[in-house]
């Protein structure tokens, strides 16, 4: 499959999953994390999602544009690792990452982190969305919405 064609089932994954979770997610007090802001694509996608939500995004610098950069307030910037440390216990009721970046040895220094910020920030039965696996216990693996293939993109219930 070429890279392209590769890109496009991943977001078309993420869009899956993320349009899937609004009831689970509605189901949960507490704001929608967004760990990796990007260009703001998902930020915006989860602007619609959840209107009533407060949002907020981190990532090492803003770069989207800026009909989808969050309000200065709703937008942390730094090293997520660190800056994502000071917001565990916040009771999130949604946790996405998409901070993959398809290089496997980068990839394996993210997963010694992340999945502990990602349990970290969720509330009890909270839904983390993630682009890497998150392999914790207090992470229970959720089925993908159909036509999403199992390894693309990855959905978990905060025990």
């Amino acid at each position: 499959m070429s890279r392209l064609d590769s890109f496009i089932r991943r977001l078309a994954a993420q869009r899956d999953i993320l349009n899937a979770i609004v009831e689970l997610v509605n189901g949960t007090e507490g704001p929608v994390l967004e760990f990796g802001l990007g260009n703001g694509r998902t930020y915006d996608h989860l602007r619609e999602l959840f209107p009533e939500r407060r949002i907020i995004a981190f990532d090492r610098e803003v770069r989207s544009y800026s009909s989808s950069t969050p309000p200065a307030d709703n937008m942390v910037t730094g090293d997520i690792r660190e800056s994502g440390q000071n917001f565990v216990g916040i009771g999130a009721a949604l946790a996405h990452a998409d901070i993959g970046t398809g290089h496997d040895d980068i990839d394996a220094v993210t997963l010694t982190w992340l999945p502990q910020l990602m349990v970290g920030v969720l509330a009890k039965d909270g839904i983390a969305v993630s682009g890497l696996p998150l392999d914790r216990p207090e992470l229970q693996p959720l089925a993908l919405p159909a036509g999403v293939k199992e390894g693309r993109y990855f959905l978990y219930r905060r025990k």
